[in-house]
């Protein structure tokens, strides 16, 4: 009996040290090469550089002339005699061509317009790709802590198992009771009950792993390596300095504030009229007398910009769109400010929770498991006691590795809340 409580003790410490057994199955993965081949794939990252090129086209036809106007024409011509030129002198066959020029400056306001509205375009289109990365990296990490929940369950397996071996020699002696092997028996089909759903789960975030990734929502997914945490060297200032520079968020409302600048001048030029330059060539022939000179007519027409109400409310427009593109912006950057703040609290406390956890509670844990498999084994504590202990080192360990994972999803979160690598920038 001797012998066989202490191969119960070996196996539970054994089964400390194995959490890297199920993971060995799969391949690791590298977390920057998933993020590379979600830009490299992902079709609303192609979509996003098209559109860029797009946008770009149409800001070089906003600032471009009106295409000349080329026309032909009989003038004078007789009615009974159409297409006879010698019946009448004034009968004329005519060639002309016609500009339409806008005041000075125009062109290059509306073409800046154009740019400015392409520019706050494409920055949201940017923002949609750092959304990319952060999904990759929230699935990622999720993925994470599922493989090292079923690596959990799998070894808490194995410890029931042991358990119902300790339990049923217990009986078989006389000093245990069979209620004891049906628990521990109970206890063992929870933990299939949990393997089964978190199989489950890990293929949900396969599948959306591979559909972020645009592969086969087939293609195996490997497993993510324990990651450090590093602390971040960047306060609250210091990131929101950062995000001021890189958010394409920011950069979109202020390229839609600059936009609405621009517009206000353009608006201002609409009170100015645009003109319309002309020139026609007349050629006729020799008739009644007349030797049939060519002629000629030049001229400049121009609208007359007496709509001012529509221009004032053009203007107007404008100004209402400054106003409000700024109020937005302001409530952006305060937004972003709480964003920081939350996510750094958060960040910091999953930070201390992993230290306590790896140094503190779960090596105290184990020291009370395998404690409580003696005490039972002598009958200093009854089986209830057992399997607590059990489930307390179990719902440790899932713990720590949750906040493990939470803390790199929530530096997620904070990288593209400021809009770049915070880990890269801190090496640099």
């Amino acid at each position: 009996m001797n012998i066989c409580c202490a191969i119960i003790i070996f196996s539970v410490v054994m089964v400390f040290s194995a959490g890297s057994l199920h993971a060995g199955e799969r391949k690791l993965e590298d977390l920057q090469i998933l993020v590379d081949a979600a830009l490299a794939h992902n079709p609303e990252v192609s979509a996003s550089n098209a559109h860029q090129q797009m946008l770009e086209s149409r800001a070089r036809q906003a600032g471009s002339l009106e295409d000349p106007m080329l026309m032909l024409k009989i003038q004078n011509g007789v009615v009974s005699d159409p297409l006879n030129f010698r019946r009448d002198s004034m009968t004329q066959k005519v060639v002309g061509i016609s500009q339409q020029l806008p005041w000075y400056g125009k062109r290059d306001l509306r073409g800046s317009v154009a740019r400015l509205d392409a520019d706050a375009t494409h920055q949201m289109r940017l923002e949609r790709i750092l959304e990319i990365v952060r999904s990759v990296k929230e699935t990622a990490y999720q993925l994470y802590f599922t493989d090292k929940s079923l690596e959990i369950v799998a070894k808490n397996t194995r410890i029931m198992d042991d358990f119902i071996t300790l339990a049923e020699t217990r009986y078989m002696v006389g000093q245990g009771a069979q209620q004891d092997i049906f628990k521990a028996q109970i206890e063992k089909s929870k933990l299939l009950d949990m393997r089964i759903t978190l199989e489950q789960q890990r293929r949900s975030l396969e599948i959306r792993l591979n559909s972020l990734l645009y592969r086969p929502l087939e293609t195996p997914v490997g497993t993510i390596p324990d990651p450090r945490i590093t602390p971040l060297a960047f306060g609250d200032a210091a990131l929101m300095e950062q995000a001021e520079k890189n958010r394409p968020l920011l950069k979109s409302m202020q390229a839609q504030i600059g936009k609405s600048k621009v517009a206000q001048s353009l608006a201002r030029k609409e009170f100015f009229p645009d003109f319309t330059v002309s020139f026609e060539y007349m050629q006729r022939e020799p008739a009644m007398g007349s030797d049939g000179s060519d002629m000629y007519s030049l001229g400049l027409t121009f609208n007359l910009p007496l709509q001012r109400e529509r221009r004032h409310a053009m203007l107007a427009e404008a100004i209402s769109e400054q106003t409000m593109a700024g109020a937005e912006l302001n409530d952006a950057r305060n937004g972003i400010r709480g964003v920081i703040a939350d996510l750094l609290s958060q960040m910091e406390r999953r930070r201390k929770l992993v230290e306590l956890y790896k140094s503190g509670i779960i090596p105290q844990a184990e020291q009370a498991l395998e404690s409580a498999v003696i005490a039972y084994r002598v009958g200093k504590v009854d089986f209830l006691a057992l399997l607590d202990s059990r489930l307390t080192l179990f719902n440790y360990e899932r713990e720590y590795y949750d906040s493990l994972a939470d803390y790199q999803i929530r530096l997620a979160q904070l990288e593209a809340t400021v809009g770049g690598d915070l880990i890269e920038s801190h090496k640099q």
